[in-house]
């Protein structure tokens, strides 16, 4: 399985659920369903089991628009941060 982008509404705004292998070229995909509707959208990334470093990029660039991300596996969020500071 590639990623799974799965994408409900609840009273506090868009709710994103990831699950699989998010790439590049879900990238498109998922800022545009991070774009949806008012305020920040919460990001479920219990199912996330890898992402390339184009997805990490992405998850760091909705992070930084107001974007929750909730559930990072612990391996995930240390890739995230070297992301981070890869960019800084």
């Amino acid at each position: 399985m590639l990623c799974r982008i799965q994408v409900a509404h609840d009273n506090n705004g868009v709710v994103v659920r990831l699950a699989g292998h998010l790439t590049g070229a879900q990238v498109p995909d998922l800022l545009a369903v991070c774009a949806e509707g008012d305020g920040h959208p919460r990001i479920e990334l219990e199912e996330l089991m890898s992402a390339d470093v184009i997805g990490l990029d992405a998850l760091l660039r909705v992070q930084e628009e107001g974007a929750q991300l909730v559930g990072l596996l612990e391996y995930l969020q240390f890739e995230l941060e070297a992301v981070r500071r890869r960019r800084t």
